[in-house]
């Protein structure tokens, strides 16, 4: 796995242990030689990983809508930086350049960019490996929400069994070195009612 994009949030949360695990994170990956692609910002908890991964001497791609990059809110000190029209090709340009996702705690940017980047699996648009890092438990209330969905019909279990789920990123790595191929959602669709 060469890179991994990182989701995450502008804002640096209520808790400090959502840095801690921000900075971890970016750490490991530059240490294991993976290369961190994420938003450009230098503000929160995007700021705290790329800042890790850095001074871990990893590389850093950040990818930041121009209308951001105009607030100065762009991290200057990265390996690479790409300023472009729209958060669409931002998040175009995350995926091309990725070999892997990983969502930290975050807003709703953050579930955006896992819910649109999951539901590109789930269509076949790609076959990349998908994860939560569940600092803390932040994302069990969601986890619950996605268990709903498929007792409700809305998502097939093969479908969540997708996406990784682990509170160690070690773990959650090794998860995605492990993982089989998705099932596309169309080429087992049953249509018949």
């Amino acid at each position: 796995m060469g890179s991994v994009c990182v989701f995450c949030g502008s804002s640096r949360g209520a808790e400090g242990r959502y840095l801690e695990h921000a900075s971890d994170l970016g750490a490991l990956l530059a240490r294991q030689g993976v290369r961190v692609v994420y938003g450009g910002a230098q503000v929160g908890m995007m700021g705290v990983v790329a800042d890790a991964a850095l001074a871990a001497g990893g590389e850093v791609v950040g990818v930041l809508p121009e209308s951001m990059a105009d607030r100065e809110i762009a991290h200057t000190g990265l390996s690479e930086l790409h300023v472009v029209d729209g958060m669409h090709e931002r998040k175009a340009m995350m995926a091309e350049l990725s070999d892997a996702f990983i969502a930290l705690p975050g807003g709703i940017g953050t579930l955006e960019e896992l819910f649109e980047i999951w539901t590109w699996m789930q269509i076949g648009l790609h076959d990349k490996p998908v994860g939560l890092l569940d600092v803390a438990g932040f994302y069990q209330p969601l986890l619950r929400m996605v268990e709903h969905m498929v007792r409700e019909g809305f998502l097939r279990a093969e479908h969540r069994d997708t996406l990784a789920v682990d509170a160690d990123p070690v773990r959650l790595l090794e998860a995605f070195s492990r993982r089989g191929t998705p099932v596309d959602k169309w080429a087992t669709l049953d249509t018949s009612s």
